[in-house]
């Protein structure tokens, strides 16, 4: 046999054995710890979904499921480390709508997020809401838009920093309600409470989780919320879509979700939904995110791909409609 006869013989073998060892390894997973990496600090929502959500695969997969915090630069440290990962399904990005936000926030990222990473499911969504304080003139979302319209521009809107998700739902909440208001950003949530409780801005648009006990306690009051169902325990807040009319169908939440490096072989992917649309469906599960506000909600890998090309186009045309200037 001549040398090139048994060298096309052997790339012929070798063909045939990638696959098979490809699936022996697939077969074998998970080997070894996973890591989950969440581009947020510890403590907030979204570290303890992962947090969670880690602890309940860890017992169905029999390994590890360690957190990593990669907080800051709009996401772009965490992703680029997920991105850049070996796809082999040990390495996994929390996603979230804040990563939709980024594409249309910066004019340059180290990673694609409709190409370089590969949608595994949704974990849960969390309420916006638009809150006032309890001594304020507005007592329903009618009396804020009434005011709002009978005096352009003279509404003030608080927010955190300009370019998160409350600051771009704010500005969709007014673009889509037809009001002329301002939108004041505020470093944190804590200096949105105490400009709301002073008296220094009329409204504000947050994260229901941290005003529930200001809203509990009868300090803050919920005008509405913006998903597309009441929140479980304040059923007096209506939906924003509730007013009707321009507003009809206004829907916002916050979501988080798990992605992978592009590239991670598909039965990996589809092991790890499998196994999250179980973990989801577990009463104690449900129970911890609820007790965080957030509602567990699992979702195809195709799905989820198709929220995150939604939120891109969504939020990028926010943000160039309220002329915020990319970063």
């Amino acid at each position: 046999m001549n040398r090139n006869r048994r060298l096309a013989i052997g790339g012929v073998i070798a063909a045939i054995g990638m696959p098979w060892l490809a699936a022996q390894g697939q077969g074998n997973w998970p080997n070894k710890p996973i890591r989950i990496v969440v581009p947020f600090g510890a403590g907030g929502v979204a570290d303890l979904t992962a947090r969670a959500v880690g602890q309940k695969l860890s017992e169905q997969l029999g390994q590890s499921v360690v957190i990593d915090n990669r907080p800051g630069a709009g996401g772009i440290t965490a992703g680029s480390l997920v991105a850049q990962a070996e796809p082999d399904g040990y390495t996994l990005l929390l996603m979230s709508n804040g990563t939709a936000v980024s594409e249309g926030l910066f004019k340059k990222l180290p990673f694609d997020a409709r190409k370089d990473f590969a949608p595994i499911s949704l974990l849960g969504t969390f309420d916006i809401a638009l809150v006032v304080a309890e001594n304020s003139k507005f007592h329903a979302l009618g009396d804020l838009l009434a005011y709002a319209k009978a005096n352009p521009g003279k509404l003030n809107i608080a927010t955190v920093a300009i370019g998160s998700t409350q600051n771009l739902a704010a500005e969709l909440f007014k673009s889509t309600a037809g009001i002329q208001a301002q939108t004041v950003p505020f470093n944190g949530t804590p200096a949105v409470i105490t400009a709301l409780r002073g008296g220094e801005v009329d409204a504000a648009v947050e994260i229901l989780a941290p005003m529930r006990p200001q809203i509990t306690s009868k300090a803050l009051r919920a005008l509405a919320t913006f998903g597309d169902t009441r929140p479980a325990g304040l059923a007096d807040v209506p939906t924003a879509a509730e007013s009707g009319g321009v507003l009809a169908k206004f829907e916002v939440s916050s979501w988080n979700a798990l992605a992978a490096p592009a590239k991670t072989p598909s039965p990996v992917v589809l092991r790890l939904n499998a196994e999250l649309k179980k973990a989801l469906a577990s009463a104690d599960l449900k129970k911890k995110l609820a007790d965080q506000n957030v509602e567990a909600r699992w979702s195809t890998p195709e799905d989820l791909g198709n929220l995150l090309s939604s939120e891109i186009r969504r939020w990028s045309d926010v943000i160039a409609r309220a002329k915020i200037p990319r970063q």
